[in-house]
């Protein structure tokens, strides 16, 4: 009766465990698929790419969220190509931050900012709260001007880590208060609406440091500073926001000093099209950004000092591609999570010393070359 009772248990259990397996191993995946219009792109000349010539500007572009899923399906979905895709020299990144294998945009947007991993959550401040220098802080004294650009609001974390030092990034007012003594000349996100709601202390601060403008025509490069607020960073609102900014920015920090400059560009939403696993949000974002690094790469071209980095503070969605036609523009993808995953993240580079970067690094590690380039310490 026991050696039944044996090989009926052993029977189920042997039965039970390919069951378990499968389970473990199925991945549940949301599809989604899109066509677009093609935008075209841009190759430049490569003249001053990968030399040793001084660098004296230094434009990183950020796409929030955006991994090599959300790249190649951009690329695609675009007949084949995109400006970032186009470019020579390349790396990859990780973005694991001090507290946690996946990280969230305000750690990250601290590593490349200041050099230094910081608990998710944290802006400008090192894991027992103490306020670490970001790029502005370090190089705006060496006489070089200093930007952001995002199509997130002006608190969003990776605009707010290079001028904010806050213990947590839901703090905006603080943020708000940080900008108003920070070593920017140039800001640009969010909206006027937001800026309205905040404190008549937090407003009269920041007018008294900065000239305020809710158009992109009343930037003059006279004024010492600047904040430029649209109406709205939506995609459906904001028009050529983006890449307009973009150059518009480069144009006015370039007048500001001939020391150089540093920028920051971030395509904010292509993260928050990917964590609702909007296939066509996705693709449209990061063809926006697309544009802006388009701008990016004329000036740098053009100028053959500048240096232009093209990355992400992590990826989001856990993005693959299933299928495409380039030549209709359509793409389709999974995405294997709506949250942001651990995956390592590509790093497009052009212009002088494009070679420092081409290998497997940190995001602290970018911030930390930026700063050693421009003499800084």
């Amino acid at each position: 009766m026991k050696k039944v009772l044996f090989t009926v248990l052993a029977l189920l259990i042997a039965l039970s465990v390919p069951a378990q397996e499968s389970a473990k191993k199925e991945i549940k995946a949301v599809a989604g698929e899109t066509t677009v219009a093609p935008q075209g792109s841009y190759t430049p000349s490569f003249a001053a790419d990968g030399t040793n010539k001084k660098v004296k500007n230094v434009i990183l572009m950020i796409g929030d969220g955006m991994g090599l899923g959300a790249v190649n399906a951009a690329m695609f979905a675009n007949g084949g190509e995109l400006t970032m895709t186009n470019l020579r020299h390349f790396g990859y990144v990780r973005t694991q931050s001090a507290n946690k294998f996946t990280t969230d945009s305000a750690a990250s947007g601290t590593a490349y900012a200041t050099g230094v991993k910081t608990n998710n959550g944290f802006l400008g401040v090192d894991p027992s709260k103490q306020a670490m220098a970001n790029i502005p802080e370090r190089i705006e004294p060496l006489g070089y001007a200093c930007g952001v650009v995002s199509t997130d609001e002006m608190t969003g974390a990776t605009p707010a880590a290079f001028f904010a030092h806050q213990p947590s990034r839901s703090m905006s007012a603080q943020i708000w208060g940080d900008l108003a003594t920070s070593h920017l000349c140039f800001a640009s996100a969010g909206s006027m609406p937001n800026l309205k709601k905040q404190s008549e202390k937090i407003r009269k601060s920041l007018n008294d440091n900065f000239k305020i403008v809710g158009s992109i025509d009343e930037i003059d490069p006279a004024d010492p500073k600047v904040i430029y607020l649209p109406e709205s960073v939506q995609y459906s609102e904001r028009g050529d926001f983006l890449p307009a900014t973009t150059a518009k920015a480069i144009e006015f920090l370039s007048r500001k000093s001939k020391k150089g400059f540093f920028l920051m560009v971030e395509g904010a939403r292509i993260d928050k099209e990917s964590h609702a696993n909007n296939c066509e949000g996705t693709v449209r974002e990061t063809l926006d950004f697309d544009k802006a690094i388009e701008a990016a790469i004329r000036f740098a071209e053009k100028d053959g000092h500048t240096l232009v980095l093209i990355s992400a503070d992590h990826e989001t969605g856990a993005v693959s591609m299933r299928n495409a036609n380039s030549a209709k523009g359509s793409v389709e993808v999974s995405y294997a999570t709506s949250s942001h995953s651990p995956i390592t993240v590509p790093l497009f580079i052009y212009g002088p010393h494009a070679s420092d970067f081409t290998c497997v690094q940190e995001n602290s590690d970018i911030a930390l070359k930026i700063v050693s380039l421009l003499g800084g310490e």
